[in-house]
């Protein structure tokens, strides 16, 4: 009997060692179990998952949800620490690092594909891109669509300069949308399903990158200090994110615009829930084993996200929106809880298949 104790003592022990190998601190004090997680309107599986508290009751922590418009919006929310946790597109999250923002990039919320397009308005006479010389063009500044508007341009033969372009965020492009102000638009949903009703896709950032190579992503950031200080708290976040994207990957049909899922993501999002099953369907939701390698997050300097954000940082220099690139990417990407997530999925399909 107390042989048995010691053992599990020792187990205990070990098992806390090993944890604290991984993750570098002590588990946060019951008064630090706090958290401020910034999200935007992009729909996404695992706003069911945000809706029905999952997250509190994975964690054990107290969560706040705060929305904000903008990637650029999340990142200096997390500057000013006023946010600890945050949605973010690629394009933001490398303006952002690049400019001294200490962000920690964990998981990868989306493969963008065709989830954000540039639409012409009906009747603007703009039928491809070359025809914007001239025309407005609305798009959220320093975001994944704003950075893919500039490689169009530039794919087309024009200057930034060549195109009124105009910073709005999601809400206030659908609104000058609807006021006739902008003849074009590049923007995700729920207003890139708004345009669509009376304009014409000209290009998707998924048709960019296979173009250029230049792809664009959505991913969850955190302040790196956090990070470190609550990793706990952040694998088993990362956890909750992996089960809500498999729930939808593994039974997409089950996803309908009446269902449980559908209404949670509409209502989180302020998308139409009848809009909701075609637009997630426009994304890709890597799988953490998928993210754990070099496709995404495994290998640093060399993984595909820290590649990309080089590129994008490249491109961003280029066009004048910052004043500097970082030789590498690397100490962005944060690969240890993707690696634990996909090792906890694994052996819970090599549990299940004994």
């Amino acid at each position: 009997m107390a042989g048995s104790s010691l053992s599990r003592l020792l187990a205990a022990a070990m098992s806390a060692a090993i944890s604290f190998a991984l993750f570098g601190a002590a588990p946060a004090r019951a008064a630090d179990r706090e958290v401020v997680i910034a999200y935007q309107d992009m729909v996404l599986p695992w706003r069911y998952a945000q809706a029905t508290g999952e997250v509190e009751r994975a964690t054990g922590y107290k969560v706040t949800y705060r929305q904000l418009a903008s990637g650029a919006d999340v990142v200096r929310a997390i500057a000013s620490g006023s946010v600890q946790v945050g949605e973010a597109g690629s394009s933001p999250i490398a303006a952002g690092v690049s400019q001294g923002v200490d962000l920690s990039l964990f998981w990868i919320l989306d493969n963008i594909n065709d989830a954000e397009a540039l639409v012409a308005r009906n009747g603007s006479g703009v039928s491809r891109v070359a025809d914007l010389k001239g025309k407005t063009l609305g798009v959220p500044y320093v975001s994944t669509s704003h950075f893919h508007a500039l490689v169009a341009l530039q794919q087309a033969g024009l200057e930034p300069r060549d195109v009124k372009v105009v910073n709005l965020r999601p809400q206030e492009l659908a609104a000058a949308w609807d006021r006739g102000d902008v003849d074009a638009a590049f923007i995700w949903d729920p207003v890139l399903a708004k345009v669509k009703k009376n304009g014409t896709v000209l290009t998707t950032s998924g048709k960019i990158a296979a173009a250029t190579g230049k792809s664009t992503f959505d991913g969850f950031v955190a302040d790196r200090k956090f990070a470190r200080d609550h990793a706990e708290f952040i694998a088993k976040f990362v956890e909750v994110l992996a089960k809500a994207d498999a729930a939808y990957r593994n039974n997409k049909a089950a996803w309908t615009a009446t269902s449980p899922q559908v209404a949670a993501v509409a209502k989180t999002s302020g998308a139409t829930a009848a809009d909701v099953p075609a637009s997630l369907a426009l994304y890709a939701f890597p799988d953490a084993a998928e993210q754990a390698s070099k496709r995404w997050l495994g290998g640093g300097a060399e993984s595909g996200a820290a590649q990309s954000l080089l590129a994008t940082a490249q491109f961003l220099k280029t066009q004048g929106t910052i004043q500097a690139v970082l030789p590498d990417y690397g100490a962005t990407i944060d690969s240890r809880f993707v690696q634990r997530a996909a090792g906890t999925s694994n052996k819970a399909v090599a549990t299940a298949t004994r």
